[in-house]
């Protein structure tokens, strides 16, 4: 008998170790019920924050992916893989001798808008193809390189060697592949890396602190407290600032219908433009588009 779910709003998961992060969503799908989603691919190397869709919230999940992201991360200087972190096969493994002062100076250039090739082992596509799939079948393409943005790239500690292990703190815009920084910031220095360790921790204003690990979420369930865990998607989605509605559009607003950013209150500027969270009462009533003088729905939730 197919489970009804347990409403709408997005769950935090702390993922372990050796999960994809497909394997959490149907984890929790068993657990919850309903449908679920995910905000971001997490390597199955890398532990940390997967934000997950319930219900209707899975529509919402494209906003949660384009906040920006903040990761620790642990990288192994003069050695090279083909997936960039410690789950692929080696490709090489060279001395690489560099001091704490030469990888702070490097990382200088890797702060800001930056362009970024995203790795062959990834689940961006090519032509219709996942990148993944197409180095499983040995083939190697070009692939176009990107601009990111680092907001704050920040080394916490060095361990000298041959083969220097380098950590570090990352904040960036989504799409930033954290192991192909660390592959490119030793590329800076004449060398290779890889990943060794990669933890999300923070996704918008989405924090792993408050995020429950599966063997927790199972627990909740069976204690019936499942419903406490769940954030609600206005919550969820405060990086978007927040705006409520004349009354006399909300019932178009129900519906999807366009209104004018005079209607919306707290409208900064009637100039503005970009996304606005629309709330009443508390509740989000969906995501809008303010383009100068109007305001256009992208997802009613109402």
């Amino acid at each position: 008998m197919k489970r009804r779910g347990v409403g709408d709003g997005f769950l935090l998961v702390d993922k372990e170790k050796g999960w994809t992060s497909h394997d959490v969503v149907a984890k929790v799908r068993g657990i919850v019920g309903g449908k679920v989603g995910h905000a971001g691919t997490l390597d199955p190397m890398a532990t940390g924050l997967l934000v997950l869709g319930l219900g209707r919230s899975t529509r919402l999940l494209r906003f949660v992916q384009s906040f920006e992201k903040e990761y620790t991360a642990t990288a192994l200087f003069g050695v090279a893989t083909d997936s960039l972190d410690a789950d692929g096969a080696l490709l090489d493994r060279s001395p690489m001798p560099v001091t704490v002062d030469e990888v702070e100076t490097a990382a200088e250039r890797f702060r800001g808008t930056i362009m970024q090739i995203p790795p062959m082992v990834s689940a961006r596509k090519v032509d219709g193809k996942r990148l993944y799939e197409l180095a499983r079948a040995g083939e190697i393409v070009e692939r176009e390189a990107r601009p990111i943005q680092i907001f704050s790239l920040e080394i916490t500690d060095f361990a000298p060697s041959d083969y220097p292990e380098v950590s570090f703190d990352v904040v960036c815009s989504t799409g930033t592949y954290v192991r192909t920084l660390a592959d490119d910031l030793a590329g800076s220095l004449g060398g290779r890396a890889h990943l060794t360790r990669l933890r999300r921790i923070r996704n918008g204003t989405l924090n792993v602190a408050d995020a429950r690990t599966i063997d927790e979420i199972n627990a909740a369930a069976s204690a019936g407290t499942i419903t406490e865990l769940i954030v609600d998607p206005s919550t969820a989605l405060s990086d978007i600032p927040g705006r409520e509605v004349d009354e006399a559009y909300l019932p178009g607003v129900r519906n999807g219908a366009a209104v004018p950013s005079t209607a919306l209150i707290g409208n900064g500027d009637v100039g503005e433009r970009g996304l606005v969270r629309l709330v009443a009462d508390g509740a989000l009533l969906g995501i809008y588009r303010v383009d100068g003088a109007s305001a256009k729905a992208e997802v009613v939730t109402a």
